[in-house]
């Protein structure tokens, strides 16, 4: 059912980095990012995948992790993603890539959490040590990062309580997301 793969699709940053994820899994994920929709059908995405440990070396650093945890900085060695999908937006098909790269991750995640799998779309990145690193063009601008990998934390979904809507989590490492009531998110009685 959909509703169990989008509760199961949670922001996860802490994965068994023994774990190793094949190119053509890559490919297929890419694949369901390619096949969603796209603004005036103009599908400006393209793609970097990694599943090379020494690539992973150099993206890894290019990204922030998890601001409300302020006293955690990421991922420790042993527990960083095993794969990346980086979403490009080339500059050459239009300037303005409006919501199409967050249809695309969340197909890519749906998909990797199908497979057992589980990402983290990050927006916090060094986007021009990265560019560098990787030596991407100029014509494409850097969008978002998705790590990907088989996850080594549990999270569980939790109501927001007295407006706080940051994630946290306790002694265990157990990662609760607040989320708004239904009734919360729904203006108007329209019928």
């Amino acid at each position: 059912m959909i509703e169990d793969l989008v509760r199961k699709n949670r922001s996860c940053r802490r994965f068994y980095q023994n774990h190793t994820i094949e190119l053509e899994l890559l490919k297929e994920l890419v694949n369901l990012a390619r096949l969603s929709p796209s603004a005036a059908n103009l599908q400006p995405l393209k793609y970097i995948i990694s599943c090379k440990a020494e690539t992973n070396d150099l993206i890894f650093p290019c990204l922030k992790w998890a601001a409300y945890l302020r006293d955690w900085e990421g991922p420790v060695e042993g527990e960083r993603p095993t794969s990346y999908i980086i979403i490009l937006g080339d500059t050459r098909i239009t300037k303005n890539f409006g919501c199409d790269h967050g249809i695309a991750s969340q197909s890519i995640l749906l998909g990797a959490r199908e497979k057992g799998l589980a990402g983290c779309m990050i927006g916090a990145i060094e986007r021009e040590n990265l560019k560098k690193n990787l030596n991407i063009p100029d014509e494409y601008e850097i969008l978002i990062v998705i790590a990907i990998g088989r996850p080594r934390e549990e999270i569980a979904i939790v109501k927001v309580k007295d407006g706080d809507i940051r994630y946290y989590r306790d002694d265990n490492k157990v990662h609760y997301v607040p989320k708004r009531d239904l009734e919360e998110v729904l203006i108007g009685k329209y019928s």
